[in-house]
């Protein structure tokens, strides 16, 4: 018998001192690394090498695990061949996938970069970019769309030594139907906080967001696994006693398949008693579904993540997001609240007609009049594979070229009208400004009243209100303590004499300890407080009202009742006349 070793990397990405971003244990599960572990254990099952020919698989999220590419390169060696995967590799992640790459290749291992960075770039734009040329240079394989009923080709062409520079399948999307299913070894989830897995239940997307990259990389035809399949998946998680999910569909709730999934699950939960626990993302139209949000709950969510993106209408329709109605945005989250689920919302800063006043202004009114738990703050970035991204290019409008800042989390070009200093200054004060302990006091009144648990809500808010001002990082990229490896640092970058490191990393694990144990000491003196508070019982403000009196003004949308447009069910601008 002979072996061919896969070795399957979600690459991580840069923190500003070129050091990898990554940590003992990681907070989101990667799909893309699960679907491609679950398509390469199908090549392995159907000895797509030959019956001679064992199939070996090894995998892991750079965020949780250190990459060591000499060990990695000596396992494959001495299974007679292989080759490495960087997997579902984004636009952030990608200057990383390509250094991994160019240390692989160095060592004479193959390497094939896939994700929505090459899927996007190829998509969108006329000729390739100088990145990804750069990867076909130093001889690694590109591979574009999505990779089932196609993983045995790419395996077989590697195996073989004729692969192909580019793989592109971006016009052949294929059916969800009875695919592979996604999953992982439970050594591999266990590394991330809650031992979360996760899975598509569909993928593509009907809507226009012009900064969206997945309706150019996955289409704009939903196609749905079946209600058999999500339940085999989950029946498969469970046997290795993984049972709490992040379903990563864009929008499950335009998923044609969500009741009957939801039905499954809830069979699972109340007749077999599964502890199943869903993370799901839904727009913010959901709650008009009939019974939507509530067996969403009884399947086990138990958190919703919701692309509020901006209350300004105007915003919204500047980017085509038109299916966010502001006028709902309230009855949409207490819908959610009635039945204890933990609202997070996606707020972007950096639309055309912001400006530092309004930012600041709209957050405000944010926390008087919407009851969101967690809000999360993005920049308007263009992200290779989206249309903003494209008209900038065919334009020629400058945009930053270090692809490590399309992070969602760096300004990368030029604002209308606020200058970079200002839309910086606005997006960091965005953090400071909604995570007030006064208003992480009045959510924590808010949670409480609606029946959540407060020390989850609590946990929630220490890490969103901390992971930007004290790890300098976003939220979604937050972990548990802090890795840094000196000799793991970006391209080109000098690496730290190991006299001068050490004891810098040793003062910076010190001080950032300190910061985050004071935050975490205020926010539990505030809920002690809160919880000793005989009124908290009883608590009500402007945002938990569940509608405006009849003639009464809505004061959430009257601040922006001239943009309000003329669409079916819009509040009548006459009626909020003051």
């Amino acid at each position: 018998m002979r072996a061919f070793r896969v070795v399957l990397i979600k690459p991580s990405h840069y923190d500003h001192d070129g050091y990898v971003i990554q940590w003992l244990r990681s907070t989101l599960p990667s799909n893309s690394l699960a679907s491609a572990y679950g398509l390469i254990k199908q090549c392995a099952r159907d000895r797509v090498l030959g019956p001679d020919v064992d199939v070996e698989i090894e995998a892991c999220d750079e965020c949780n695990t250190i990459v060591d590419v000499k060990a990695a390169a000596r396992r494959i060696r001495a299974a007679g061949g292989g080759m490495v995967g960087l997997v579902g590799v984004q636009s952030n992640q990608y200057p990383r996938a390509l250094d991994l790459g160019r240390q692989f290749r160095a060592l004479g291992v193959p390497v094939i970069i896939g994700g929505f960075h090459v899927s996007g770039c190829i998509s969108m734009l006329p000729t390739l970019p100088v990145d990804l040329q750069e990867a076909l240079d130093l001889g690694i394989h590109l591979f574009a769309g999505e990779a089932e009923g196609r993983m045995a080709e790419v395996v077989r062409d590697v195996a073989s030594g004729n692969a192909k520079p580019i793989y592109n399948y971006l016009s052949d999307m294929p059916e969800m139907a009875a695919a592979v299913y996604p999953i992982l070894p439970r050594e591999v989830v266990t590394r991330v906080a809650g031992h979360y897995s996760s899975f598509d239940a569909g993928r593509g997307c009907p809507f226009q967001c012009s900064f969206c990259t997945i309706i150019n990389v996955q289409g704009r035809k939903s196609r749905y696994r079946t209600p058999d399949d999500v339940e085999a998946i989950v029946r498969a998680n469970a046997a290795r006693d993984i049972t709490r999910f992040f379903i990563t569909d864009d929008n499950f709730a335009r998923n044609r398949n969500w009741e009957p999934i939801l039905d499954r699950l809830i069979e699972l939960r109340e007749k077999e008693h599964f502890r199943i626990r869903l993370m799901l993302q839904v727009d913010t139209l959901c709650h008009r579904i009939p019974n939507f949000i509530e067996k969403a709950a009884r399947a086990g969510c138990n958190a919703v993540f919701i692309g509020l993106e901006n209350i300004n209408p105007e915003s919204l329709m500047g980017t085509k997001k038109r299916q966010n109605k502001i006028w709902e945005y309230r009855e949409m989250l207490l819908a959610w609240r009635r039945h204890k689920v933990v609202t997070y919302a996606g707020y972007i800063l950096g639309f055309p007609t912001d400006t530092p006043e309004t930012i600041a202004r709209d957050i405000e009114i944010i926390k008087k009049e919407l009851p969101i738990d967690v809000l999360e703050f993005f920049y308007l970035t263009p992200l290779p594979g989206s249309e903003d991204h494209k008209k900038l290019y065919q334009r020629g409008v400058p945009m930053d070229p270090d692809m490590n800042n399309y992070d969602l989390e760096h300004a990368c070009t030029a604002h209308p009208i606020m200058s970079k200093a200002e839309w910086m200054g606005a997006y960091d004060g965005a953090w400071s400004r909604y995570y007030t302990d006064a208003h992480v006091e009045t959510i924590i009144r808010r949670a409480l009243v609606s029946g959540i648990a407060p020390k989850k809500i609590l946990d929630l808010l220490i890490i969103f209100s901390g992971a930007a001002r004290i790890e300098r990082v976003h939220p979604l990229q937050f972990g548990f303590f802090r890795r840094k490896v000196r000799t793991q640092r970006r391209h080109g970058m000098l690496v730290v004499n190991p006299l001068l490191f050490y004891p810098w990393r040793a003062f910076d694990i010190l001080q950032t300890a300190a910061r985050w144990l004071r935050l975490l000491m205020r926010y539990r003196r505030i809920m002690a407080r809160v919880i000793a508070d005989p009124a908290t019982g009883t608590y009500s403000d402007e945002a938990l009202r569940p509608s405006v009196a009849e003639g009464e003004n809505d004061h959430f949308v009257e601040v922006f009742a001239d943009k309000i447009p003329h669409t079916h069910g819009a509040p009548v601008r006459a009626a909020m006349a003051g």
